[in-house]
């Protein structure tokens, strides 16, 4: 499986499935290698899965994330060899304990610790039984991971780590406690915005969401940058730079979501952690642009640097 160097991480809730074959259709023809799907109180992640698989050629599918309390071991690696094997190999199956409140005011079950839950999860996934035609190769599996023990876990039982709502510099971290070898696949929000005011309450209203959510919190907290508290719509985030040497770009960020011009968000989310990553997602924070409109200015983001256009291109007819 090639994640290329940049993906596509996006909510598909808002559209009909039709729609959302469409939006899958027009990212797999920008070039993107794949397509990143939430889970959470909507569409099954993995019938949206399956009918996305089967309206592409050669996109990607990847769960970002499956709840591992939503199903049983044995339902979840049944239905990821599935997906692999109709797909011809082009599913990706990302898993994550999700959060407190989800897990226990929405289903009902009792969040047991994350790490404990999440081995024990993946090691009766590979005691279960199948008996079907088994995909062409063993599907991979990534897991959502922010802290040292949940990321050496995922390199350990799986192919790698998928880090949501972080910073560059926790990528690096993450690199360091995976490997090298670990598959790091980075969500990293971007803004095609220049006015600062407007990208700042945007990544604000965005930020908002999940600094309510204790295991984001306390990433943010344990890399001392933010408070014990979410702000406050008017508080002022700590703001850094940081400067790309191959493009001489100089960026700066607002929290966990990248702010500048077309260039810069490029810099943001490939150059300058080339190393670092495999297949970065790129998610769109608010914008006002209708959803092939804002796919268009993403990917041509994507291709400002010199012979990327051509890349892209040359991954779409490959």
């Amino acid at each position: 499986m090639n994640l290329g160097p940049l993906g596509v991480w996006y909510f598909l809730e808002s559209l009909s499935a039709k729609d959302a074959a469409a939006a899958a259709q027009r990212i797999e023809a920008l070039g993107y290698a794949a397509l990143w799907i939430p889970e959470a109180v909507g569409r099954h992640a993995f019938a949206q899965s399956s009918w996305l698989l089967a309206n592409t050629q050669r996109l990607i599918i990847a769960t970002g994330i499956a709840n591992i309390y939503a199903r049983d071991p044995a339902a979840t690696a049944a239905a990821q060899k599935t997906l692999a094997e109709q797909s011809g190999g082009r599913f990706l199956l990302g898993l994550g304990v999700s959060h407190r409140p989800m897990v226990e005011n929405v289903r009902g079950h009792v969040y047991a610790s994350p790490v404990k839950t999440m081995r024990s999860y993946l090691e009766r996934m590979a005691k279960a039984p199948y008996m079907s035609v088994q995909p062409p190769e063993p599907p991979p599996t990534v897991l959502a991971a922010l802290g040292p023990q949940m990321l050496r876990l995922s390199a350990k039982m799986t192919r790698g780590a998928h880090p949501y709502f972080t910073t560059p510099e926790h990528t690096a971290f993450a690199r360091k406690e995976l490997g090298q070898d670990a598959w790091l696949c980075v969500e990293q929000k971007v803004l095609l915005e220049t006015d600062p005011a407007k990208a700042r309450a945007l990544g604000r209203a965005a930020a908002q969401i999940y600094l309510g959510l204790e295991n984001y919190r306390n990433n943010w907290k344990a890399a001392a940058t933010v408070s014990s508290t979410p702000p406050s719509p008017g508080a002022t985030w700590r703001r850094s730079g940081s400067a790309c040497t191959r493009t001489r770009t100089r960026v700066r960020r607002t929290s966990a979501s990248s702010r500048s011009t077309p260039r810069a968000c490029r810099c943001r989310t490939g150059r300058c952690s080339r190393r670092s990553l495999q297949g970065a997602r790129a998610s769109r924070l608010g914008t006002r642009d209708r959803p092939r409109v804002a796919l268009r200015r993403r990917a041509a983001a994507d291709t400002e640097s010199p012979g990327a256009e051509e890349r892209l291109q040359q991954r779409a007819v490959a």
